[in-house]
């Protein structure tokens, strides 16, 4: 029961999506909420995956995957999409460890980020497009879960760079158990799309590897920068690892 409530706190976290009353409210629960960070993101896949596969049946593939991305944004409250431009918009105008971190924390945009995250975006629709329907939805499972156990490594490794911060309750430690726990919640959806032949074997193959260098570059560049992570962080790790994911599978699935 502590484990699903867990999950609820970290869907809670994540996402829009309502919880039921029972779960209640520990901030000490925050702390080891992470380990269903990857499971979130099964539920996000699963919401995206269907809006895309009724679309599909009506629509052509770029609307379909657009309105399922769109879906997806809608789900998490562009939680991930934030993070990522405000990295793009610290690690691109500030030149000190202290003025990355004062741009980060601004609410507001700058042209770095807006230009990263409509570029991001429209290489995740244009990908996604360029695919056939059963891999669009092998990689929507596998791809949410595992780019979401991407930023919890950074968790598990590296430290926050922050004194304080929105995400600094659920990420400030991570223990191995609880990273084994993450890596099982990924793992499953990713080994039940090859199963279910939704995604070639060697897509999968590419995908992690890609995402596995895109996540030790950005865990690099913000030690460098940072001293660590911050909230903004995962969300970058997030959206590059997923993005890379897609190209990676599209690549073996073209050839």
């Amino acid at each position: 029961m502590q484990q699903l409530r867990l999950f609820f706190i970290a869907l809670q976290f994540f996402t829009r999506l309502p919880i039921p009353g029972w779960v209640g409210f520990e901030p000490a629960w925050l702390h080891h909420a992470s380990r269903y960070f990857p499971a979130v993101g099964l539920v996000v896949a699963a919401i995206a995956g269907g809006v895309y596969a009724a679309a599909a049946l009506v629509l052509p593939p770029a609307v379909a995957v657009l309105l399922s991305t769109a879906a997806g944004i809608y789900a998490t409250g562009a939680f991930h999409e934030d993070g990522f431009a405000d990295s793009c918009d610290g690690l691109g105008g500030g030149h000190t460890r202290e003025r990355v971190l004062e741009i980060m924390k601004d609410s507001r945009i700058g042209a770095y980020g807006a230009i990263g995250i409509g570029l991001m975006l429209a290489t995740k629709v244009a990908t996604l497009a360029s695919m056939p329907k059963l891999p669009v939805l092998g990689a929507l499972l596998a791809a949410h879960p595992l780019s979401r156990l991407m930023a919890c490594s950074l968790i598990w490794r590296m430290e926050y760079a922050r004194a304080e911060g929105k995400a600094k309750p659920l990420a400030q430690e991570m223990r191995g158990g609880e990273f084994a726990i993450a890596v099982l919640t990924s793992a499953i959806p990713a080994a039940g799309a090859v199963a279910l032949g939704w995604l070639p074997l060697p897509a999968l193959g590419a995908g992690l590897a890609g995402m596995l260098l895109a996540t030790l570059w950005l865990a690099h560049k913000f030690q460098q920068r940072l001293g660590g992570y911050t909230g903004d962080c995962l969300g970058a790790v997030q959206q590059l690892t997923e993005a890379v994911f897609y190209l990676a599978a599209l690549a073996c699935v073209w050839n």
